[in-house]
Order: structure tokens, then C-alpha cells, then sequence
């Protein structure tokens, strides 16, 4: 709905345009007082008053309402709709110029579409790296819906924000903003559809609350989407060659394409979500949900295979189900999805494959073997320039550390402790095998009720 002071401004406009007093435009059925405080934005007209407004200045109702004619409301819905095509489905490049054609052909008439186009730009800069950018962006945004929620909503908003300050490194905002969204989702009583989705992966992924992840997994239960792709591609095209002569047409087909996209990335998010969870849980040194974390490994994987996403999230998912595999103590499996993993990732660097090797480290101790190859293969992957800063590494760091500590190598496990402090920002000067000092720190950056690795050495 648009603002009071909009509808009153275009009133005032075109009042004016045509030379017509207050009392004109009142005529006998209204007062000029009253058409005052409309023009004012005191008051907002009835739908009866509007259509009676429409007729006397000569326009349409829809004009009063938004600012544009319906076929001009139409036609920039229309390419809103296909700049978020081009986001999710092409180049997020050219996805912002068409966002930026989309605010401005918006206008300030119509606040509403040019808040969700100004949306789209700043999930365009997301998509392209542009992090710092995008936080710039969102935190505008962040306002905007705080002043005016009938054009935005605040809850996508802070998920986008918790996700880019978790991915530049800052885990106390990261932490506050998830909070927030986790606080607006609870009392919704939101646990399914694409937003709910979208926050459990950040939830995961920050470590804030495995929870709510759970119980949105549980809640969505194993998407049955496949890959989508060609049938988007022909809406698309379709929707832009009707686009010339039936833009009604055209909009209807964009909306179609958007929908049949929409099933494969709820069904990602939900193969990311289930891979973290189940990886953190099955490291939880009481055992405790173990069961629960091979249901989400073994859905994730085979989410993914419907999904072929890629080499890396298919090794991603092998990694996840082989630590399962090994905390239950199937260790000939795990040592077999570890393997196959790596054979996926010939030639990569990153978490990803430290990952892989932290498993077939957990998996020689485990055998009584030697560990200290696998953990140095590990290191090396982490150590890569292109691995992020961040939660994620910090745990693979803390973990290597553990698995020092259990391999009799106090040196190596202080120095893997430090490298996770450093991952989260955290400089450390320890000199000596952390002790109780050692957990005060950690604390903060790794929450209490996540515990540590199995076989972790007490501090």
C-alpha cells in the first residue's frame, strides 16, 4: 500500500495541474477541509473517496494508489522479475544494472517496488564478492524497513546481513543479527518455506543455533526438487519475447520461472544446512545425536546428486557422512567416502579438503595409526591463501589442535590452537599447551554447548 504523503502529493500535483481549488475537487460530495488533510497526508482516503478523487482529476485509480499506470505498475514488475532471473540464473553483473534500471524506473512514486529492486542490488553485490558493498547496502535497507515496513520486510534483510559479517570475519555482529532474526522467526513461529531455510543455513554455518536448523530440516523434510535449469531457461525466454507485445503475458511467464528455480535452491539450502549440522553434531564428544546426523549426511548427499552442483559440494557431502560413518564406528566406511572425496578433489585447497583429511586423521588414531601425515595434509589445505577467515576454519583449527593433543605433539596442538584464534581475529601469544587460560578464550569464539572433538585433551 502506498504512503499517505504519496497519494497526497499526487492529488496536490494534479489539483494543480488543472487549476482547481480545494472546493473544486471537494464538489458536493466532500468537504475542502477534508481534501486538505488528504493532500496533507493526514488522512488517507477510503476506496469509495480515491475512485471519486480519480474521476475528478482525470486519472486512474491506480495512478492515485502508486504512481503509475497499470501497464507502467506492470512493466516494472516485469523487469524486477527478470533482473532477479538474471541474479539466480545468470550474471549477477548485469542482474544489478537491471536492479538499478528497476529503482529508477520505480521512482519515488512507487517506494515499495524500488525498496525490493534496491534488495536485489545489494544481494547482487553479495553474489559477486562484494562484501563490504553489500553490508553498505543492506544496512540502508536495514533502516528503511525500520521506517517504513509496508516496503520492506526487516527479516530478510538481517538474515542476508548475519550471513555477509559471519563472511568478513565479524562474529559478534554476526552473532547479534542472527540472534535478531532468530528472535523474529520464533515468534512467527516460522520453520518452513525458502526464508526459514535461507536462515537455518546462516545458523548453521555461524554455529548460533543448531536448533532452530534442526527443527527446520526436521519441518521440511527431504526435498524432493531436481535440477530445474532448462525449465527455467524457457520461461525466461518465452517471458522475454513476450515481453514486446504482452507484458501481462510476459510477467505471468518471469513468475513461472522464478517458481521453478525456487524448489532447487530451497533444496540447496537445505543439503548446506544438513551438512553443517551433521557435521558438528557427530563430532560432540557425548555421542548425542549421532543417529540424527546420519539421516541429515545420507539426505544431504542425495539432495546433492539430484542437484550436481559440483565436484567440491559432492566431496563436501562424502566428508560429512564419512565422520558419521567413523563416530558410529564404521571405520572401513568412512575410510572409503574419505578416499572417494579426495579423489573429487584433486588439485583443490581450502576447508574442504582439510576436512577430508581431518576425518582419515580422527580414523588412523582411531586404528592406533599414526595421524600426524593426514593432520599435516590438513594444515596445508587451510594454510592455502585463498581459504576464508572465519568460523569455519577456526573449528577445523581447533580440531586439528585436538587431534595434536591426542597424537602426543603438545607443539603442533598449541600452534593449530593459535591458527584458530588468528581465524576468528583472535591473536594469541600462548607459548605453552593451553590450559584453563586456553578455554577462556575459546569460549567466546566457540560456544559452550558445542563441547569439543571426541578424545580432546582437558584443559
Amino acid at each position: 500500500m502506498a504512503s499517505q504523503a504519496s497519494i497526497g502529493d499526487r492529488i496536490r500535483r494534479l489539483r494543480l495541474s488543472k487549476h482547481m481549488s480545494q472546493a473544486q475537487l471537494a464538489g458536493p460530495d466532500l468537504s475542502d477541509s477534508y481534501v486538505s488533510l488528504i493532500e496533507s497526508g493526514k488522512r488517507n482516503p477510503t476506496p469509495n473517496v480515491t475512485r471519486l478523487l480519480a474521476e475528478r482529476l482525470g486519472c486512474g485509480i491506480e495512478f492515485l494508489l502508486h504512481g503509475i499506470e497499470p501497464h507502467q505498475r506492470v512493466d516494472t514488475g516485469l523487469a524486477l522479475r527478470h533482473a532477479e532471473l538474471e541474479l539466480c540464473h545468470g550474471d549477477p553483473v548485469v542482474a544489478a544494472d537491471r536492479f538499478a534500471e528497476t529503482v529508477r524506473a520505480a521512482g519515488d512514486d512507487n517506494a515499495a517496488l524500488a525498496a525490493q529492486a534496491r534488495f536485489g542490488q545489494a544481494r547482487a553485490l553479495e553474489a559477486q564478492g562484494h562484501t563490504a558493498q553489500a553490508v553498505e547496502a543492506y544496512e540502508r535497507l536495514r533502516r528503511e524497513a525500520a521506517a517504513h515496513p509496508e516496503r520492506l520486510a526487516d527479516l530478510p534483510v538481517v538474515v542476508a546481513l548475519c550471513r555477509c559479517y559471519h563472511r568478513a570475519g565479524d562474529a559478534l555482529r554476526a552473532r547479534d543479527l542472527g540472534l535478531n532474526a532468530l528472535a523474529q522467526a520464533v515468534r512467527l513461529g516460522l520453520d518452513q518455506g525458502a526464508l526459514a531455510l535461507d536462515l537455518a543455513v546462516v545458523l548453521a554455518e555461524t554455529e548460533i543455533d543448531l536448533a532452530y536448523a534442526e527443527r527446520v530440516l526436521s519441518a521440511s523434510g527431504v526435498p524432493e526438487a531436481t535440477g530445474h535449469g532448462p525449465e527455467v531457461l524457457g520461461l525466461w525466454q518465452a517471458s522475454a519475447a513476450a515481453a514486446e507485445k504482452d507484458s501481462a503475458l510476459a510477467l505471468r511467464l518471469a513468475e513461472d520461472a522464478i517458481a521453478a528455480g525456487r524448489s532447487t535452491r530451497m533444496a540447496s539450502d537445505y543439503a548446506r544446512s544438513a551438512m553443517c549440522w551433521a557435521w558438528i553434531t557427530a563430532a560432540s564428544p557425548e555421542g548425542a545425536g549421532l543417529d540424527r546426523a546420519g539421516e541429515f549426511a545420507a539426505s544431504a548427499a542425495e539432495v546433492l546428486t539430484r542437484l550436481s552442483p559440483g565436484a567440491v559440494e559432492h566431496a563436501r557431502s562424502l566428508i560429512v557422512l564419512s565422520r558419521v560413518r567413523l563416530h558410529a564406528g564404521d571405520l572401513d566406511a568412512a575410510a572409503d567416502l574419505a578416499d572417494r572425496a579426495l579423489g573429487l578433489l584433486t588439485g583443490v585447497r581450502g576447508a574442504v579438503p582439510a576436512m577430508a583429511y581431518v576425518v582419515l586423521a580422527e580414523l588412523a588414531l582411531a586404528r592406533s595409526n599414526d595421524g600426524g601425515p593426514a593432520l599435516a595434509e590438513a594444515q596445508e589445505a587451510l594454510a592455502d591463501p585463498a581459504s576464508r577467515t572465519d568460523r569455519q576454519s577456526a573449528r577445523l583449527w581447533r580440531e586439528i589442535g585436538d587431534l595434536w593433543g591426542r597424537a602426543g605433539s603438545p607443539e603442533r596442538q598449541t600452534n593449530a590452537y593459535r591458527r584458530a584464534l588468528e581465524s576468528v581475529g583472535v591473536c594469541s601469544r600462548m607459548e605453552t599447551p593451553p590450559g584453563s587460560a586456553w578455554r577462556e578464550v575459546m569460549t567466546p569464539v566457540i560456544p559452550a554447548h558445542l563441547g569439543t572433538s571426541r578424545g580432546a585433551v582437558a584443559g
